[in-house]
This record gives structure tokens, C-alpha cells and sequence, in this order.
């Protein structure tokens, strides 16, 4: 099998399961191409040797940086620049209305929640996000673990259809980035049927005021807004969801983010004050994180 037929059938099986979409997943095979970066011809070779069964450690090391994860793929531990498997210990407890359930995860890199959240009994979940890299990372994990239902697309939340269908929507670590935090909130709650779920999870500053970050934010340059809580609680409400509470506050350390043999460049130890830890580089507080939970209120949906 080639890669590109092995692109198609992922496609293809993305589109059984939400109809809805067919147009918009039809589109997005063209997004796999040089066109849309440089690298793609080496990534898309490394995918191919993935498809032909042959060494996976090459064509795992093709495909870095690897970010969110761990990983187990083809007998290999890939330890990522995050510990994403300590978020979603965070966020599972709160996450109750898995069971079945059609979600989409905006911002989703590349995929690793997706497996997540089937293993948690979810019925599908389509991830988007529009960086190429973690598109080809989530078709190598899908030839090494298995055809699932956990499907990344090359899309931003903008590009893809506004239409009501999913029983939940998450929205992890995008928030502070959006120059409209709120229109970004009412485009989830578009997506997100009436009673069902909406999760946010972003940095966040203490007390009152939000933080708008002039130049870098913990050397990040498009950060926006950094919100307090009471700020995220407020967008969440204006666009239509009910009930919006905090449910994890968790100050980020260098053991959560960090350089790895499989992320080679700077992460969080460089971004931070090196005499006062509790600081970025640029004299911000130090990256606190947050996750929200609300629900889309029958009004919205009106």
C-alpha cells in the first residue's frame, strides 16, 4: 500500500462517521503536500516505510519533534516534551459524559487525547490542527497501533464546519493564543450540541486582571492573552454555556516540560527566570494552567 492510499482510507473512514464533514475532509487531502510545507516529501517517506513494515525507529526520528505524548509505538518508548498523560489525569476525572460520545478536539496536535478518550469508552473523535507535522505523527501512530476512531485533520476551528454534532468539544491550550478569546469560545459552543460538553483548558493568571503579554510570553510569541479565571468563566458564559467552573489549577514545572531526546530544542527550563523559577525569562509569572467545564445551554443553540 502507498502512502497516499493509506491517507485516503483514513479519510475515508473519517468521513463514514461524520457525514457532516464530507466536504471539508475532502479537502483536506490536498493539504498533505510540499505545497504546504517543505518537509512533507521526508515526513511522507517516513510514513511510507511505517506502511512498507519496515525499521520504525528511522521513521519515528523523521518525524520529530515529538510533543505531546508518551508514546509506545512499535516497541519503542517515545518520551515527549510534554507529559500529556499527566494532563489527562487532571482532566479525566471531571471528563464524565465519555461514554459514546462524538468529540472534537480543536488544537488537538497530534492526537495523542484521541486515544485517550477511545479507550474511555468514547465513539469517535476527530481532532484539528492545522501544523502538517502532527498530522503525519498521528497517521504513523494509526499504522503502528491500529485503524481507530481517532482521526487529525489539517484544519483550523475557523476552516472547519460550524455545525452542531458533537457531545463535546475541547480546547486545550489554544485559548491564549486567539486574538478573539471569545469568538473562539462561541465557535466551540457552535460545534457542541445542546447539554453537551465544553472543555477549555489554558494558562491563566491570579487575581482580577488578565495578562496581555507586550513582545514574549515564557519566550512564545503569539500569546494574546494570558485570562484570569473569572475572565475565562465570563467568555464561557457569553457564548452560550452554562455553569462554566474550574476544575484544575496546576502551575506548570520543568518535570512536566522539558527537552527529550525526542524534542531536542528549548522548552520550559530555558523559558523560565533561571534565579526566580517563578518567573519567565521576561518577568511574567510563571505558566500556571487551568482546566474549565461547561455546558451548552439550550439558548445558544436557538
Amino acid at each position: 500500500m502507498s502512502f497516499e492510499r493509506f491517507l485516503e482510507t483514513e479519510l475515508d473512514r473519517c468521513t463514514a462517521v461524520l457525514p457532516e464533514w464530507a466536504d471539508a475532509i475532502a479537502d483536506c487531502a490536498s493539504r498533505y503536500s510540499a505545497t504546504m510545507h517543505g518537509d512533507f516529501p521526508a515526513w511522507s517517506a517516513a510514513v511510507q516505510q511505517l506502511v512498507a513494515g519496515e525499521d520504525p525507529q528511522t521513521a519515528l526520528r523523521a518525524l520529530m519533534p515529538w510533543r505531546k505524548g508518551p508514546w509506545a509505538l512499535g516497541g519503542l518508548h517515545i518520551d515527549t516534551e510534554w507529559r500529556s498523560d499527566w494532563k489527562w489525569e487532571r482532566l479525566k476525572p471531571h471528563f464524565t459524559q465519555l461514554r459514546g460520545a462524538r468529540i472534537l478536539d480543536v488544537g488537538c496536535g497530534n492526537g495523542y487525547f484521541g486515544w485517550q478518550m477511545l479507550d474511555a469508552g468514547a465513539h469517535f473523535v476527530v481532532g484539528i490542527d492545522p501544523t502538517l507535522l502532527y498530522c503525519m505523527q498521528h497517521l504513523a501512530a494509526v499504522k503502528l497501533l491500529g485503524e481507530a476512531n481517532n482521526w487529525v485533520l489539517p484544519l483550523t476551528l475557523e476552516e472547519s464546519p460550524h455545525i452542531t454534532c458533537f457531545d463535546a468539544v475541547l480546547s486545550m491550550g489554544v485559548l491564549y493564543h486567539r486574538k478573539d478569546p471569545l469568538e473562539h469560545m462561541k465557535h466551540l459552543t457552535a460545534c457542541c450540541v445542546p447539554g453537551g460538553t465544553c472543555i477549555v483548558e489554558t494558562l491563566i493568571v491570579s487575581g482580577e486582571s488578565s495578562l496581555y503579554p507586550q513582545g514574549r510570553y515564557a519566550r512564545m510569541r503569539n500569546v494574546s492573552v494570558i485570562p484570569s479565571i473569572r475572565t475565562v468563566e465570563g467568555w464561557m458564559s457569553a457564548a452560550g454555556l452554562h455553569g462554566p467552573r474550574v476544575v484544575d489549577i496546576t502551575p506548570i514545572t520543568v518535570l512536566e516540560q522539558r527537552t527529550t531526546p525526542w524534542m531536542t530544542f528549548e522548552s520550559l527550563p530555558e523559558a523560565l527566570d533561571p534565579n526566580d523559577p517563578s518567573r519567565t525569562i521576561e518577568g511574567h509569572p510563571a505558566p500556571v494552567r487551568a482546566i474549565f467545564i461547561a455546558t451548552r445551554s439550550d439558548a445558544a443553540a436557538a
